[in-house]
């Protein structure tokens, strides 16, 4: 978190709307200035979800994925988008979830609610699942990888999306999806591989959705990773309140902040933005589905 405050500005309105592929709207972040609670950690909170999605359409963010990662959010999600016509939902248990639950003896418990869930019909994807070593240590990896693959097998089993968690597990996830046999449509949310990954992931015909980390100055490698994606792969999302976008880094993310990196998506494609956002929305579309169709 840097030293900024406050609630960031408006980007100038793109050209063509955009669906942001993978947002948390039941997740404000305590650290900024806006935050409602004590400092330390992150809240769920009665937000106006309207008006953050009527703030996101002001902008040409007129479409979300609202992603519930635990039994929580899961339920959150699945009651928003039987109110809001521009959200679909994914519901799915987070890998940092999974040794806690395993541990508590309630694991299959809820995987049996995580599927009852995504029998919703505006429940379009299966995630944010897969593998997170960074926050679990060596211990909690196997039952990791156990979820993983019924969450790949339940996405399969519902022919709906699977969206992928990967942190300092590259290897892993793409040897369990070899392994298991991907669902038709898999996105990699937040891609962080490297360039190689980047055309595995390209070559088993899976979707790479962009965040505001590929604005970082640092991240020339995750660009290079995108300039080598065609673009009928490509994703973008916030993964808000996290990963704020370059200029905007410091204050908390929300999905009007997508045009900043749908910009720099489109600079690094060598496109100009309505191709971009075209692309963004075409591609969301075949992957979800229509937000209009119940």
């Amino acid at each position: 978190m840097g030293d900024r405050e406050g609630v960031a500005p408006h980007p100038d309105p793109l050209p063509v709307a955009v669906v942001d592929n993978h947002t948390h709207l039941d997740i404000r972040r305590r650290d900024v200035a806006d935050a409602i609670a004590p400092e330390g950690g992150d809240e769920r909170t009665t937000q106006d979800v309207a008006a953050a999605l009527a703030t996101a359409a002001s902008v040409g963010v007129d479409r979300v994925v609202q992603v519930g990662c635990d039994l929580e959010s899961a339920r959150f999600t699945v009651d928003q988008v039987d109110r809001h016509p521009t959200m679909l939902g994914a519901v799915a248990l987070h890998p940092n979830e999974i040794p806690a639950l395993a541990e508590a003896g309630r694991l299959q418990e809820a995987w049996d609610e995580i599927e009852q869930l995504s029998a919703h019909p505006r429940v379009r994807a299966i995630g944010e699942t897969g593998l997170d070593y960074f926050r679990t240590g060596p211990d909690g990896h196997a039952v990791q990888q156990e979820s993983f693959r019924w969450h790949i097998d339940l996405a399969k089993r519902t022919g709906k999306a699977l969206q992928i968690h990967d942190r300092d597990s590259h290897d892993d996830i793409l040897r369990i999806l070899a392994e298991e046999g991907a669902p038709e449509t898999t996105v990699l949310h937040c891609f962080s591989g490297d360039l190689a990954m980047a055309r595995e992931c390209v070559e088993r015909g899976y979707h790479l959705s962009f965040a505001g980390t590929v604005t970082f100055k640092s991240a020339t490698g995750l660009r290079e990773a995108l300039a080598h994606t065609p673009l009928e792969q490509v994703l973008a999302e916030t993964d808000a309140p996290y990963l704020t976008p370059t200029p905007e880094r410091g204050r908390a993310n929300a999905p009007y902040l997508l045009p900043h990196t749908v910009r720099v998506m489109a600079r690094t494609l060598g496109v100009d933005v309505p191709t971009m956002c075209s692309a963004i929305s075409a591609n969301s579309e075949r992957v979800y589905g229509s937000w209009q169709t119940s």
